[in-house]
């Protein structure tokens, strides 16, 4: 064997430290935490201080994940890329087994070195750019479990380590959007991104249950089938995936999310929304791509929302007023074509396309707070064609209203249902079962005048009238004294006395906890 061999051989193996690349950043966001309880009693004057350290915490966690990530780089291409590698079972749902499981193949290597090279890039910028702010330790923290989360995501060998890096990503998301956590705005809208978001992860989770139960399997190689599955099957599996996508990559009808999302930090809007969190429903699309070619129907529906939205995000970018409003409807539209050539059957040209457009997104967000400075020439108006037609220009205006239409069809209606479901438990089922009413009318205070015991409701009058019974049988043998009345009880006593102290013994114990699993599962 050449020395070269030898090398990428010795690279090879290397490989297998795959699982240390997601942990760092997490490992980093555990030690940021723990200083942000350590210094929570030191007041506000002492964390400029302390913000050196927080800083190189996670832009070291992160440059040291991409210099792994660099060798693995460099390990498939002096060979054959790795095999998935898995390192034991993790748990099972019912009898299929979920491994903790890495895939390191054409996409997910070179778009996981992109993940963490942009990640560092943006943590050294923001060393700087939050210099002094009040939330600089929260901002790190929530930086570290993004990278963590997106890493896992991109990484992980089948659907649900995937979730997890999903979940990891989202709730990043949210605190970083609710940065400024003093306005109003920033936390109603962190609150509105949150619970949109919990739509797509409702369909990642079906996605995983109708895995389980068609194919039998959370890979990603295994969710096509074997060509047995029917139709049917493969549409319900495929859909639930398509509209955790659909919501992660800020697709119609689920597009405004993404506008209500930059009340973050620059850099995280960088990051996130800019460059790579959006475009995690496209890699999930490209680990779908042999179970959506088997439902047509799907793609045709890809290839049309695509468009739609590029076509949305085009025409919204058109009339902003702000510099990171534009760039985020440009990514929309651009994320919006991927879907379409995610539609048509090119999933490798949308994987491609993917990491060039983060890379130049990610560049134009971070960029942004110096664009007054760099560009001469004011922003370019609207066009005359726009201008032109006032129907659509209003409607341009107004993002089409897919908000307040989406606040009419579903957040009203839902709020008037749990206002309904609300009062059905107060009025009905509150009776039913017997939970007392608050006194809410000008004798509340008067609780004097109350019984010490009450029985409200059926079930409560029914246990009161219970109770009563019992109470009688109390007096008339306990109380009594009739001593031919005592003897058996006294006796029914002992022995009762006698099992209570065997079953305290610690083996009976074990046995008894045991029991107990095993009639859990």
């Amino acid at each position: 064997m050449s020395g070269l061999e030898a090398l990428f051989s010795a690279l090879a193996e290397i490989t297998r430290l795959v699982w240390l690349v997601p942990l760092l950043p997490l490992l980093a966001a555990a030690a940021i935490g723990l200083r942000m309880l350590a210094l929570a009693g030191q007041g506000e004057g002492h964390e400029e201080a302390h913000e050196p350290l927080t800083a190189a915490l996670a832009s070291h966690a992160a440059l040291a994940a991409l210099v792994l990530l660099l060798v693995f780089d460099l390990a498939a291409l002096g060979s054959a890329w790795p095999a998935p590698l898995a390192f034991g079972d993790w748990l099972a749902i019912g009898m299929t087994p979920v491994r903790v499981s890495f895939i390191l193949d054409g996409y997910s290597l070179p778009m996981a070195t992109l993940v963490a090279l942009i990640a560092w890039i943006a943590l050294r910028f923001s060393a700087t750019y939050l210099h002094r702010e009040g939330g600089f330790q929260r901002f790190f923290l929530g930086m570290s479990l993004f990278l963590a989360g997106m890493l896992l995501i991109v990484l992980a060998g089948n659907v649900v380590l995937a979730f997890i890096g999903w979940e990891l990503a989202g709730i990043a998301s949210w605190l970083l959007i609710g940065y400024a956590w003093e306005r109003p705005v920033a936390t109603g809208n962190a609150l509105l991104v949150f619970v949109t978001n919990r739509v797509g992860d409702a369909g990642f989770l079906l996605g995983i249950g109708l895995a389980v139960w068609s194919v039998g399997t959370v890979d990603w190689a295994g969710l096509a089938g074997d060509g047995t599955m029917s139709t049917v099957s493969a549409r319900l599996l495929a859909a639930g995936f398509v509209l955790a996508a659909l919501v992660k990559s800020a697709q119609l009808p689920f597009t405004p999310w993404i506008a209500r999302a930059l009340e973050g930090p620059t850099p995280s809007s960088a990051v996130f929304y800019g460059s790579l969190m959006v475009h995690a429903g496209v890699f999930l699309l490209y680990r779908l791509q042999g179970l959506l070619l088997q439902v047509p129907d799907l793609m045709a529906l890809l290839l049309v929302v695509g468009l739609a939205t590029a076509l949305y995000g085009g025409l919204c970018a058109l009339v902003q007023s702000d510099v990171k409003s534009a760039l985020i409807f440009s990514t929309v539209t651009q994320v919006g074509l991927l879907f379409s050539l995610c539609g048509l059957g090119q999933f490798s040209l949308a994987a491609a396309c993917s990491g060039a457009h983060a890379a130049w997104r990610a560049y134009q967000f971070l960029l942004a707070p110096s664009y007054m400075h760099l560009v001469r020439r004011p922003a370019p108006p609207v066009p005359r064609w726009l201008l032109g037609q006032r129907w659509l220009y209003t409607a341009v205006l107004q993002r089409f209203w897919i908000e307040p239409l989406a606040s009419s069809l579903l957040t009203r209606p839902t709020l008037a249902l749990g206002r309904d479901v609300r009062a059905l438990d107060e009025r009905v089922i509150d009776p039913l079962v017997g939970t007392p009413r608050a006194d809410h009318g000008p004798t509340a205070g008067l609780a004097a005048a109350e019984p010490l015991i009450r029985g409200d409701g059926l079930a409560g009058r029914a246990l009161f009238a219970f109770a009563g019974w019992l109470q009688q049988i109390e007096d008339r043998l306990l109380l009594s004294g009739d001593e031919s009345m005592m003897k058996p009880l006294r006796r029914i006593g002992a022995y009762v006395d006698a099992i209570e102290l065997l079953l305290e013994q610690p083996r009976y114990l074990m046995l008894m906890v045991m029991a107990t699993f095993v009639v859990i599962l």
